[in-house]
């Protein structure tokens, strides 16, 4: 009698106990994996250049060790504006006002952002439009995966 319920209490608990074990060990592994991507890639802004009527490029490069795909660039965040005002840019291909695109310096047609490449972002703002010669400038650009880079500058 008391075999069947030593038995019947071990088959309950293991019931119970495996289904959290598992979900623990898929969320660590989850954890891992992002945590890792995210000290695989880093970026850097290594130029900038805007205009009095608020046209902005700016050049980025992939100066971590993974490779970014080209589709996942259009779901990053870019701010751009006056410092203490300024907005969130929509990508397009097709530029208009508060709009940003991007190329690849060189024409890479790979898929990826590779590391050492440097991405050319154009991009339109009227927020504070027209900026005077020495304004300053803040630009921020978030990757999809939450890397972010930030800068302030002045119009050229």
């Amino acid at each position: 009698m008391f075999l069947i319920t030593s038995i019947i209490a071990a088959g309950v608990l293991i019931n119970a106990v495996f289904p959290v074990v598992y979900q623990m060990a898929g969320t660590f592994i989850s954890s891992s994996h992002q945590s890792d991507e995210r000290m695989r890639t880093d970026i850097k802004i290594v130029n900038t250049f805007m205009t009095s009527s608020g046209d902005a490029r700016i050049w980025i490069k992939n100066v971590g060790v993974a490779r970014i795909p080209y589709v996942e660039i259009p779901k990053s965040d870019l701010f751009l504006g006056r410092v203490g005002n300024f907005d969130r840019l929509e990508c397009n291909a097709a530029i208009g006002m508060n709009q940003w695109y991007y190329e690849t310096a060189g024409g890479d047609t790979s898929g990826y952002w590779d590391p050492g490449e440097t991405l050319e972002i154009t991009a339109r703002t009227d927020n504070g439009a027209p900026f005077s010669r020495s304004d300053p400038v803040y630009f921020q650009f978030v990757l999809p995966s939450g890397i972010l880079r930030t800068l302030e500058f002045t119009v050229s």
